[in-house]
Order: C-alpha cells, then structure tokens, then sequence
C-alpha cells in the first residue's frame, strides 16, 4: 500500500504553439493535485467524478507511465482536485497529464527525470487525442512555472526563466464557450513563428500580444478588447491556448484598471498571480 499526492499548476499562453509546433507559456497559481494510491487488485477506481475527457486521458497517461507489469498487480486509487476551469485555454488538461504522471512516477519509477515524467504525460496527450501538439509548452508552464519556450515538435525546453514576483494574469472566463476553428491558425504560421522568435529573445510580452492578435482574429474573439487592456496597463494580452479565455498580464497595481476593462462583458474575471514554483510530489 502507497499513497503519493503530487501538485502543480495552470499556465497561459505566451504563443500558441499549433500553427509552428513551437510555444511559449507563464505558469499561473490556479492549482492542481492528485492523490494517486495503490492497493492490492487491478484496475482504476476514480474517486470524483470526473468528465469522461479528463477520464480517458488519465487512463491514458496511468497506461503510458506505469509498466503494465505493476499495473497487473496494483488497483490504482485515483482523485483529483483542481482550480483550473477545463475547456478555456487555461492548460486544465496539460495539468491533469502532468499531475497524473508525476504521481505515477514516484510510485513506479523513482529515478524517473522530469523531462521523462513530462514526455508520459504528453504521448498519454496525443493517444488519447486530448492534444494535437501533445502541448509539451502547457505541459511545462504547469511543471515548472515561470516563463518556458517550447518546441513541442521534438519535445524540447529552448528557454525557461523565473518571471517576475509582483505579477498577476486577469484572466476572463466568457460565458459562451464557443472556440473558433484550431486549425485556421496555420494561416498566420508566419506571425507565430515571429510572435515565438520574440518569445526566445524574452521579449515576452510583445510575443503575447502579437499572439493575441493572430489568435482572436481567427477564434472569434475581439482583437480590440486585447488593445484596450493594454492601454490600461496590460504588460501583454492574449487569447490563452485556443480560448476562449483571454488572458492579460500586469503588474499587481494595475490590476484594478485592467479588470475594469473585462467588466462589461459577459463572464467572469478571476485573477491569479504568475508562478515561478516547481511541481512537487511526495508520500503520504
């Protein structure tokens, strides 16, 4: 008998990483934790109820990163518990595939790095067709936190940096959840590949915006609303993932001006702090 809980975190998008296979993601303090216990049996019992989404990809990623030698023998206890609404952009689903994989490791493969621990999660991502790219950038926003530029292609951390301590993501949750066509954005190619070239050279907020602008024009969302909260005090403003949440990042005392601009439309606005810290695991 073992019980491990592992945690971690949300992330938005820097530069979204379809129209390229190149990303760029700010870790978020919305959180994450799985308890993960095993007990003598076979099988996968989920505790809460989870949506049959994120279901199938934790079966995917318990599959992917536990040797099926131990999976004869162990029934695997399973619970969840997250901050992060699924289904905006906010890497709800990059967490889950991390979380899960972390948790799986410290129980079955101790000595695992954390770049194997990330690569179970994002196969487990791609099989269970949760992901096109398998997000290998959301991936490692949610693990690592700070500032991380990806190229999800050949699964590779390019850059990562801690971000500043005294900023927080305005992040508008829309009420309709309606995204526009994903696969569109590989008609700006162009623009990601220069929004990601900013990304590298840490020029992190021109990268988001010039990523907003691309993203909202294709997916529906307004491309003036991202320009206001910048003249109110954004740093950077961008359509998360493949939205529909709109993210803006600021400096803690421009909170208050930013969201003022997301007040009139129809959603909810949450606020949550960048992150610089790691995942953690441990044995309960």
């Amino acid at each position: 008998m073992a019980q491990v809980k592992a945690s971690m975190h949300g992330a938005v998008s820097i530069v979204n990483a379809i129209a390229t296979g190149k990303g760029a993601t700010l870790g978020i303090s919305l959180g994450i934790e799985a308890t993960v216990e095993t007990e003598s049996g076979r099988g996968m019992v989920f505790e809460n109820r989870e949506s049959s989404l994120s279901s199938r990809l934790i079966r995917a990623v318990v599959e992917t990163s536990v040797p099926k030698a131990e999976l004869e023998k162990n029934r695997l206890k399973i619970s969840v518990k997250t901050e992060i609404p699924a289904g905006y952009g906010l890497k709800s689903s990059s967490a889950i595939s991390s979380v899960i994989s972390l948790a799986c490791a410290k129980l079955f493969k101790p000595k695992a790095t954390d770049m194997e621990i990330l690569r179970d999660g994002v196969q487990a991502s791609i099989q269970s067709k949760v992901s096109i790219t398998g997000a290998f950038d959301d991936a490692c926003g949610c693990y690592f936190g700070g500032f991380v530029v990806t190229d999800n292609t050949n699964i590779k951390i390019i850059k990562a940096e801690k971000a500043p301590e005294d900023l927080s993501a305005v992040i508008f949750i829309p009420k309709s959840r309606k995204r526009g066509n994903v696969k569109k954005l590989k008609i700006l190619q162009n623009v990601f590949s220069q929004a990601w070239d900013l990304a590298n050279k840490a020029d992190y907020w021109n990268a988001m915006t010039l990523n907003g602008l691309a993203t909202s024009t294709i997916l529906g969302s307004d491309p003036k609303v991202l320009t206001e909260l910048m003249e109110n005090g954004a740093l950077g403003a961008s359509v998360s993932g493949n939205g529909p949440a709109i993210a803006a990042v600021a400096k803690n005392d421009k909170i208050l001006q930013v969201k003022k601009i997301l007040a009139s439309l129809d959603g909810t606005t949450i606020v949550s702090p960048v992150t610089n810290q790691k995942a953690e695991v441990h044995e309960m």
